[in-house]
């Protein structure tokens, strides 16, 4: 297939895709999107190489190979398997470092793009999509597959998969503190779509309220959690369930940890950190480092920089290296943050 015929059937012109193709510019996820949309099964070569160039620091040699694998086998598997593999990943999310995970997440991904061929599958994707932006490095690099997810849960005409989508991105960014207007965006189009009950709807909410927090609103951020509990009484994960996909109470809490320790609030901040600690499976020692970090921007926000900062630095330290995260990361740079502002 030529590229002036690529270039009819996508929003692109055909000097930039050129640009794309020579490595002159970035191939971002939508014309990744727009390359798997126009090109089928008609050229894998060229649609394995564009996706290997936006996934960054990974082996693009070992992405293409598993693309080719995949594409010369014929083999394809089922929906159904595809989407207990997805939700495997929501569950090694929780528990793994995200390097590991992005790695096989991202060479899943290149060989997914080849069978988006019914809503249910582009349903998997989006979800896949949305888990793959949470590995990635810094929110700008999130945001552009987060918006990737969406085009993708669009096409699945799957409601509940459109507004956890949107949903899960909204939190993961507003609870970094990072890209808040964009976090304001997506919160509001998952509550937008459908008022019903529903995890995606209740992490928007949270979002919503996170927001509020960042741009110092405690009055809206008070209301949207309160909105938010009210939703989680009519759809919390069970308090077993460990994954990306899932808000048991241990979470809820864990996400009002940070809005209460953010605004400064140290009787609700207190309650929901001890309600974590005593509701989180202990293998999530991750999530323990969390809660210590916010104990340390309450500790900062009421006051006492210095002790929060070491109290911060002390549970930085203690997690192993490839333990971290960069939602870890930014919630650090929170509390210096504040440490140097209560000087």
């Amino acid at each position: 297939m030529t590229l002036a015929s690529i270039a009819t059937r996508t929003c692109y012109s055909a000097s930039h895709l050129s640009n794309v193709e020579a490595g002159r510019r970035t191939a971002t996820p939508d014309i990744v999107l727009a390359y798997a949309r126009a090109l089928g099964e008609a050229d894998v070569r060229r649609r394995d190489l564009l996706a290997a160039a936006t996934i960054g620091p990974i082996a693009a040699n070992e992405l293409i190979r598993n693309g080719f694998t995949a594409a010369l086998a014929g083999h394809r598997d089922s929906t159904d398997r595809w989407r207990d593999r997805v939700d495997q990943y929501g569950r090694d999310y929780m528990e793994i470092g995200a390097d590991s995970l992005q790695t096989r997440l991202a060479s899943d991904l290149v060989v997914m793009q080849q069978q988006l061929d019914n809503p249910a599958m582009w349903a998997t994707a989006a979800r896949a999509l949305t888990t793959y932006g949470k590995t990635t490095k810094d929110p700008t690099e999130a945001i552009g597959w987060y918006d990737t997810a969406r085009v993708a849960a669009d096409r699945s005409d799957d409601l509940a998969v459109r507004v956890w989508v949107r949903g899960r991105a909204a939190i993961a960014l507003a609870y970094e503190g990072a890209a808040l207007p964009v976090a304001q965006r997506y919160a509001d189009e998952a509550i937008a779509l459908s008022d019903r009950p529903s995890l995606g709807r209740l992490q928007a909410l949270m979002a919503r309220a996170h927001v509020a927090a960042g741009r110092g609103d405690t009055a809206a951020a008070i209301a949207s959690d309160e909105d938010a509990q009210r939703v989680f009484d009519h759809t919390a994960s069970p308090d077993g369930e460990i994954s990306d996909a899932a808000v048991p109470a241990w979470r809820m809490a864990t996400f009002r940890s940070m809005l209460y320790a953010r605004l400064g609030l140290i009787q609700p901040g207190e309650q929901a950190q001890t309600d974590a600690d005593r509701l989180r499976p202990a293998s999530l020692t991750r999530f323990a480092t969390h809660i210590e970090l916010h104990r340390a921007l309450m500790m900062a926000k009421a006051g006492d920089g210095p002790g929060g900062l070491a109290h911060a630095r002390r549970a930085w330290a203690a997690l192993p290296t490839n333990r971290r995260s960069q939602t870890l990361g930014l919630v650090l740079r929170e509390v210096e943050k504040a440490a140097r502002q209560r000087r």
